[in-house]
């Protein structure tokens, strides 16, 4: 891999970033709102005397840790999506540039991404709510890599998705990862789930951080084998995903890339 072709890709989707009204949304206006929404929830649900200390901590983590995963996925596949509405698929890769290029970029943007909304969304609840993302300590660092890795794995299968099938499933972009999201358990335990779902929870690397994420907060022993089997399918997940995404490409590319439009 070249570094000035990453580069280059990079700095492309920073400037998409800079000139785009819909980027700049998702970057800083919806994790705004549900800050609004969901803090002022969970404010009232202090009010009910529930007895549940950090609650208010326990739902804008929520929203803090959500948003990596979310972001991770959404910004590699916008951006192939980007270049498939464009008509740009084509330009890109009949130049030199790999596979494995673009995909080190997008990811390398996502983190970028990722890096000023969590940044503002902190502040923003530290103000609202005064509560502290820091308050998790070192245990942010593992957290916040297995719930990257997720949104990657994520963002890669769905983009293969659409290589195999086209623009008419790029709707999954918006909604594919809403799939997982209730066996994740954001904002409540696990146990709060049938056992059945419990069971496909297993499987979610998410799972296993929201619940350590709350057993931190409320004082309770966390689980580093959860964290480490978190991180070990996130690896499986995102080999997978790699190896799909580079073998859809591939076939794509043998009917010619603009039989996707």
């Amino acid at each position: 891999m070249k570094l000035h072709r990453i580069y280059g890709i990079f700095l492309r989707y920073w400037y998409v970033l800079v000139h785009s009204l819909n980027r700049k949304a998702n970057i800083f206006y919806w994790p705004v709102m549900d800050l609004i929404t969901w803090g002022i929830t969970s404010k009232y649900i202090t009010q009910l005397n529930t007895g549940l200390p950090n609650i208010i901590l326990m739902f804008v983590s929520g929203i803090y840790f959500w948003l990596i995963v979310w972001l991770g996925q959404y910004e590699i596949t916008i951006n192939f999506l980007d270049e498939l509405w464009n008509r740009n698929l084509v330009n890109i890769f009949v130049s030199p540039l790999k596979l494995s290029e673009w995909i080190t970029s997008v990811i390398l943007a996502s983190i970028l991404k990722i890096i000023i909304s969590l940044s503002f969304a902190s502040l923003v609840g530290y103000v609202l709510y005064q509560t502290n993302i820091l308050a998790y300590g070192l245990y942010l660092i593992p957290f916040a890599l297995s719930l990257i890795l997720t949104g990657w794995a994520a963002g890669l299968f769905i983009a293969g998705i659409v290589v195999r099938f086209g623009s008419q499933v790029e709707t999954l972009a918006w909604t594919a990862l809403a799939i997982i999201s209730p066996f994740s358990a954001v904002y409540y335990p696990l146990s709060t789930l049938p056992v059945w779902a419990q069971q496909i929870a297993k499987l979610i690397p998410t799972s296993y951080i929201f619940e350590n994420g709350r057993n931190l907060i409320y004082g309770k022993t966390v689980s580093t084998s959860g964290i480490v089997t978190s991180l070990l399918l996130n690896f499986v997940y995102i080999t997978l995903a790699i190896l799909f995404f580079k073998q859809s490409f591939a076939k794509a590319k043998q009917k010619g890339l603009t039989s996707l439009h």
